[in-house]
């Protein structure tokens, strides 16, 4: 594929998503970009991510999520405090379960619900402290 260059203050710079040639950086020089590109994940770990956050993207998991960062719970308690069926309730916790952001324990008949791991309250935390600033 041949790559498609135009000109920026005096410098050819590569335009498209995959380049067979490099040029020239700007910010930064060859050794710095080869760091980077050498550090980088491999494609089906970015796909990945990609998909964790999308689970994000839908509000109704973020209240669930911001629910159980507060306290362990069932599928119960949790429609009632969102003023949600059990229904809607329980399919989004099959999405969350998938992606390994919640955990369940079964307590008797009761099926509790919790945040997955240390990694999960890090995520919820930090969301919430970016989008408060």
């Amino acid at each position: 594929m041949q790559a498609r260059t135009w000109e920026w203050q005096g410098i050819n710079v590569l335009k498209g998503w995959f380049m067979e040639e490099k040029t020239e950086y700007i910010t930064i020089d060859q050794e710095t970009a080869d760091e980077i590109e050498n550090k980088m994940p491999e494609e089906s770990e970015l796909y990945e991510l990609a998909d964790l956050f999308k689970v994000f993207g839908d509000s109704t998991r973020i209240k669930i999520l911001y629910v159980l960062f507060e306290n362990e719970m069932c599928v119960y308690d949790i429609a009632n405090i969102l003023n949600m069926t059990q229904s809607a309730i329980s399919h989004q916790l099959r999405v969350l379960k998938q992606n390994r952001l919640v955990r369940f324990r079964k307590e008797g008949k009761t099926v509790l619900y919790t945040l997955a791991d240390e990694h999960v309250f890090t995520i919820l935390r930090q969301g919430i402290e970016h989008v408060e600033e």
